[in-house]
This record gives C-alpha cells, structure tokens and sequence, in this order.
C-alpha cells in the first residue's frame, strides 16, 4: 500500500469500493489510457466496465436503485480514477452533479423518473451554465426561456458541456422572467433529456460537434445551441422557477470537490511516475533520487500531494455533514489544482527531455493538468469565493 493520500476512518465497505476501484484502475484504465488519449476515442469498454461495477449510481440513494454512498466516497473513487485517466472521471463527474441535484432539489416524480436509469448509467447527465461570451459571470446569462401555455421555449447557445454528445441529459441553466430585481434569482434550471450523438438532435436543439482540446482526449466537449426548444414546465428543477442558480451552485459545491479530487489523482500519478524514474534512471554513476537537488524535489512533491488530499477530503467531510462548504471547496480546488499543475511540471522535469515524448505518459498528464487551473471555477474566482467567505465570518465589529 503506498503511503501517500492515505485517509483514515474509512469504513470497510467504502475500503472495498476503492480498492476495487483501484484495481480496476491498474487493469482496466492505465495500461489503455495512453492509446485511447492519442486517438481521441470514447472509452467504451472502460465506461461499461464502470456502469457493472454502480459507479453511475454511487452517491444515487438506495430508494432509486443507487448505491447511496457519501460524497467523500465519491471523490476518493475519483481520485482513483483521475490517476489513471483523467477524461475517464470526466465521464461521471458532470453524471454525477446532476443526479446530486435532482436527488436533492427534484420533485419526486423527477427522482423516479431520473435517478433509477441514472444509477445504471442508462442515463448519463451533462451540466451547462457557461456560454461563449459569458465566462465566470453566471449572472450575466443570455439564453433564455419564454413561458408559453403549455411549458417554455428555449433560444440561445451554451457552451463547454463535457459529455455534451455522450450523455442524453442536460441540466441547464437559463434565464426566466421571474420579475426579481437580483439577477441570479430570475435563472432557473431546467432537466433536458435528448438523445446521444450530434448535429440536431431533437426539434430545436443542436449539438454541433466536439471541441477540439489541448489535452482531456476521449471525453466529448461541446457547445449545446437553442432555437425555438420547447420544453414543458414539469422539465423545471424541483418545478421551481428562479431557483435555478441556487440549485446549480450547490452542485458546482460537490463539482470543486470533484475537481480537487481529479486534480490529486493526476498528482498523485505525476508522482509515482517521477519516483520510479527517478530510481532507475541513472547520471554520473548513481541514480538521479541520490542526487539531492531530485530528492528534494520529490520530497516537496510528496508534501503537496499529502496537503491537497487532505483539504479535498476536509471538503468532502463537511459537505456530507451538512455544513457549508464553499470556502473549505474553493480552498481544496484552489490548492490541489495549483499543486497538481506544480507536481506535474516536476515530473515532468525529472524525466528531462523522454518527458517530451509521447512514449512517455507524463507527456499527457502535461497536457490534463492546465484544464483543473479552469474547470468548475479559476483560481482567481477560488480566491473570490474563499475571501468573501473569510470576511463574513470575520467581519470587523468597529
């Protein structure tokens, strides 16, 4: 067992989970990682081995056919996953947001609707707020549903929905005429089932192909386009028209989570890699770990992994108990993202110019790495969230 990202008082059940996780991982996941990445390609046989072992449904309660596990289980799965490849916890984390949300803001017809097909993995979920000239300013959305007499239209353009083709569920963040005067309370979310696949894929929505990436290969990205969607009112989260933002940030909440536990998994792997080369490798009639400038540097690799799986699992703690966690989940995002891009660039570096090479396979961590500095948030608007959070706990009294 190795030492680090170690968590105590994990029960035996969630123990068994990860090491089969974890061992799927070894089998399954690393040695196709490199080839699938390459290539671009879906990870079909890997998916399906995820759905038989009910990771679709793993945090689904047990009433809809789930496995009714916490969120801290999640993540450390994740974490397993994202160290072996990291579009393959790509798959399930936006899957994984919006059965949290419909299992905790649905209406119940919602949930026996949703949740038993999403615990199977029949049906796969995907997450859409951001649109091509919105960036961080969620308030500022332009698409927009108009109320009709039998439900809503829909028009407007989303974009960076990752499993956007894959999945055949969108929750869907837009702009309603609820007549508030704040912004984020005239935003509703709305439950969008579609087909799989691209092009027009149903009477007025249009997926219109991946997005070419950088690195993050194999899991689909794209934008989602709206004209004239009609939908009806049943379709909206928890039937609740201007709770949509509320709704949407209590599972980006779990998404920070998640993308701290990626971004350890990617360290956690950028490590194992340096460590080994680092012993076989050999300069000046030793092995480059006796040198201490290498040493030294993955001792420091180390301690970051350690403190970066310690706060998203702190994170993960405090939102399974129920308390708030949006400074405890910007803090983990923010310094296991940071950490991960820092531990990955070391590696990196110790593997010197076969680094560079795609034989390699720190050549595509290089390459994972920057998309966690972005996803779910950016740094800076980690620092917003955690400084907001601080000074309203420590407002001044004077």
């Amino acid at each position: 067992m190795a030492r680090l990202a170690q968590t105590a008082g994990l029960t035996d059940v969630q123990s068994e989970i990860l090491a089969t996780v974890r061992q799927f991982v070894d089998k399954e996941v690393i040695p196709h990682a490199q080839e699938l990445e390459h290539a671009d390609a879906y990870p079909t046989d890997i998916v399906e081995g995820m759905k038989e072992m009910g990771l679709f449904g793993i945090t689904v309660p047990e009433e809809y056919g789930g496995l009714g596990e916490s969120l801290l289980t999640y993540a450390l799965v994740v974490e397993e996953i994202a160290r072996g490849w990291m579009s393959v916890s790509g798959v399930i984390n936006t899957h994984f947001i919006v059965a949290h949300m419909i299992s905790r803001h649905g209406t119940e017809a919602q949930k026996r609707h949703f949740l038993p097909r999403m615990a199977t993995g029949e049906v796969r979920g995907s997450f859409s707020m951001s649109e091509p000239d919105l960036g961080s300013d969620v308030a500022a959305i332009k698409t927009r549903a108009k109320r009709t007499d039998d439900g809503y239209v829909i028009d407007g353009s989303k974009m960076w929905l990752t499993n956007g083709g894959s999945s055949n569920l969108i929750a869907l963040l837009v702009k309603t005429d609820e007549g508030a005067e704040k912004p984020h309370q005239n935003l509703t979310t709305f439950l969008v089932e579609k087909p799989e696949g691209f092009g027009e894929v149903a009477p007025g929505l249009t997926i219109p192909g991946k997005i070419d990436k950088m690195g993050y290969k194999g899991v689909d990205t794209t934008e989602a386009v709206f004209d004239g969607y009609r939908i009806g009112a049943d379709m909206v989260l928890g039937e609740a028209p201007g709770k949509g933002f509320a709704y949407m940030m209590d599972g980006v909440e779990v998404g920070r989570v998640n993308v701290a536990a990626r971004a350890c998994g990617i360290a956690i792997r950028a490590f194992e890699l340096a460590v080994e080369y680092a012993q076989q490798r050999k300069t000046f009639g030793k092995a480059i770990a006796e040198h201490q400038a290498i040493a030294f540097k993955l001792a420091e690799m180390a301690t970051k992994v350690e403190a970066a799986h310690l706060m998203m699992v702190n994170a993960a703690r405090l939102k399974d108990s129920g308390a708030r966690n949006d400074v405890e989940a910007g803090m983990a995002k923010l310094i296991a993202s940071e950490y991960c891009a820092e531990v990955t660039q070391d590696a990196f570096r110790i593997h010197g110019g076969y680094g560079y090479s795609k034989e390699y396979e720190i050549e595509r961590l290089m390459r994972e790495a920057p998309f966690l500095l972005i996803g779910e948030g950016t740094s800076e608007i980690q620092k917003t969230i955690i400084s907001r959070g601080l000074l309203r706990e420590y407002k001044s009294r004077s």
